[in-house]
C-alpha cells in the first residue's frame, strides 16, 4: 500500500517510522527549506542532505517523481521538495496522510486517495477527511475521529514536568537565526541560546536542547525556534517522542480501519 504523507517534521516522521514498520510504501512531502525543530528526528533532514535515518528507518530525497520507486524498492521512505502536493494526483495513492500541522486545511480533499486521514485540528471527518487523529495531549491523544474534528488549538504547548510555554524558544525579531548550541546540548535558565540578527534568543528553562532551527533560517517575530527539554535526557533527541508514537498509532489504525471498510463495501 502506497501511502503519501504531506509534511516531513518530527510528528509526520513518526507516523512514517511507525508505517513503515508495518510494511507501507511510504512518500512524504516538505518545504524547500523545512522549518521543523526537532530536526534530529525528522525525514525533512534528507531534503538538505540527501538521506536521513530516524532510528532504523532511512529516507531519501527523490529529485523527482522517476527516482521514487528505486527508493521503494530499497524499503527506504522517498521524499520530495513538493509543499502544494502535487505529486498526489499523479502517484495516485492508496492513503493520504495530512501531517503538515498548519491547524488549517491548506488543500487536503476527502477526495485525494481512497483514504484520507488529517492530523491534528483545522479538518472535520467526513467532511475534508475520511478520518482525523488527535494531536492535543491527554486522554485523547492519539484518538482516531471518524465524524466532526479534532479539538481546537490551545495554542498552549504540552506539559512536561510543569512546563509548556517556557519550553519553547521564539525568535525575538525578524531576520536570520543563528545557532550558538546544538541540538543535545544542556542549557541553564538564562543562557542564550541562538541569535536573530545578533539579538539573542534566550533560554526560559534549564534543560537540554531538543530542536533547534539550523543557522541561516530565516525567521520572523515570534516564529517557533526552538525546544528546551526540561527532563534532560540526551536519547529523547534522537528518537520519536511520545506523541509521535501515540499519533502514527492512531494513523495506523484509522487506515487499516477505513481499508477493511472499503474492501467489504
Amino acid at each position: 500500500m502506497l501511502v503519501v504523507i504531506k509534511g516531513a517534521g518530527d510528528l509526520a516522521s513518526g507516523i512514517a517510522v511507525r508505517l513503515r514498520h508495518c510494511g507501507f510504501s511510504i512518500v512524504m512531502t516538505d518545504l524547500e527549506k523545512p522549518t521543523a525543530i526537532r530536526r534530529t528526528v525528522c525525514f525533512s533532514e534528507a531534503i538538505r542532505s540527501g538521506s536521513f535515518r530516524v532510528e532504523d528507518v532511512t529516507a531519501s530525497l527523490a529529485a523527482s517523481l522517476d527516482e521514487i520507486p528505486s527508493i521503494l524498492a530499497r524499503g527506504e521512505i522517498a521524499v520530495l521538495v513538493d509543499p502544494e502536493a502535487e505529486c498526489v494526483p499523479l502517484l495516485e495513492p492508496d492513503a493520504v496522510v495530512d501531517a503538515i500541522l498548519a491547524k488549517v486545511n491548506l488543500g487536503t480533499a476527502i477526495d485525494d486517495a481512497p483514504i484520507v486521514v488529517a492530523v491534528g485540528p483545522g479538518f472535520s471527518a467526513g467532511e475534508d477527511c475520511h478520518a482525523v487523529v488527535e494531536t492535543q495531549r491527554g486522554h485523547n491523544l492519539g484518538r482516531v475521529i471518524l465524524s466532526g474534528p479534532a479539538a481546537p488549538n490551545s495554542g498552549i504547548p504540552g506539559n512536561i514536568s510543569g512546563f509548556t510555554t517556557e519550553r519553547i524558544l521564539r525568535a525575538p525579531r525578524d531576520g536570520v537565526f543563528t545557532e550558538l548550541h546544538q541540538i543535545g546540548d544542556t542549557v541553564e535558565k538564562g543562557e542564550t541560546v541562538a541569535a536573530v540578527d545578533g539579538e539573542p534568543v534566550i533560554a526560559a528553562i534549564r534543560g537540554t536542547i531538543r530542536g533547534l532551527l539550523p543557522t541561516g533560517t530565516v525567521v520572523s517575530k515570534g516564529m517557533k525556534s526552538g525546544d528546551v527539554d526540561p527532563r534532560c535526557v540526551l536519547e529523547n533527541c534522537y528518537t520519536v517522542s511520545d506523541k509521535a508514537r501515540a499519533v502514527g498509532g492512531g494513523v495506523l489504525e484509522a487506515i487499516l480501519m477505513l481499508w477493511r471498510e472499503a474492501a467489504h463495501v
